[in-house]
């Protein structure tokens, strides 16, 4: 049984899966036309992908995730199941994105940054709850982003910051924890991924 269904023109090397198995009835994995997947990389079944995925080595996409298109996954980087990252998204390495994360569109995300869903681990039994990232949205690298919270439209999230709380749309973020500043003129404007 074919596990997974491509586009046209992909590049997947050799030692690459896709459609691994989850769950006792796992729905395909679908990935659009001109993905390059690369080495070590795994993707789940029931998930779906839109054109023009692109991935370092070792790259994980776990099951019932939902990306868009022009879609960049690093080096190292690890989307957990029951996910939605939307379209021009660049997650660079050793990018963690936990169960029940929003990613909008147009957003970057730097190398190690963690985003979280466990307000107390292993502590308390909880509904795990991810944060959103709105469009437009930069985080910076080594950047945590705790359970549910917002990142605002067009937001910029320093590097290392710890961000605790939600940050309003256009607005700087910076420290541990995280204060909101006014965006500075030279942050403002759109991504460009």
């Amino acid at each position: 049984m074919n596990t997974y269904v491509t586009g046209t023109g992909c590049e997947i090397d050799e030692d690459v899966t896709i459609g691994y198995p989850a769950g006792d009835d796992p729905g395909k994995a679908v990935i659009g036309d001109d993905a390059r997947i690369r080495s070590g990389t795994i993707v789940y079944s029931d998930v779906d992908i839109g054109d023009r995925f692109a991935t370092g080595h070792n790259a994980l996409v776990r099951e019932n995730t939902r990306i868009g298109d022009d879609v960049v996954v690093g080096t190292d980087t690890i989307v957990d199941g029951t996910s939605v990252v939307g379209s021009n998204v660049s997650l660079q390495s050793r990018v963690y994105v936990p169960t029940n994360t929003y990613v909008g569109s147009d957003v970057f995300v730097g190398p190690g940054a963690v985003l979280t869903n466990d307000p107390y681990p292993v502590r308390r039994d909880v509904d795990l709850s991810g944060p959103t990232l709105e469009d437009g949205v930069s985080i910076g690298g080594n950047a945590t982003i705790l359970p549910d919270v917002t990142v605002g439209e067009g937001a910029f999230v320093a590097a290392g910051a710890v961000v605790t709380d939600d940050v309003p749309a256009r607005t700087l973020a910076v420290g541990a924890p995280a204060e909101h500043r006014p965006l500075p003129a030279a942050l403002s404007g759109e991504n460009t991924i």
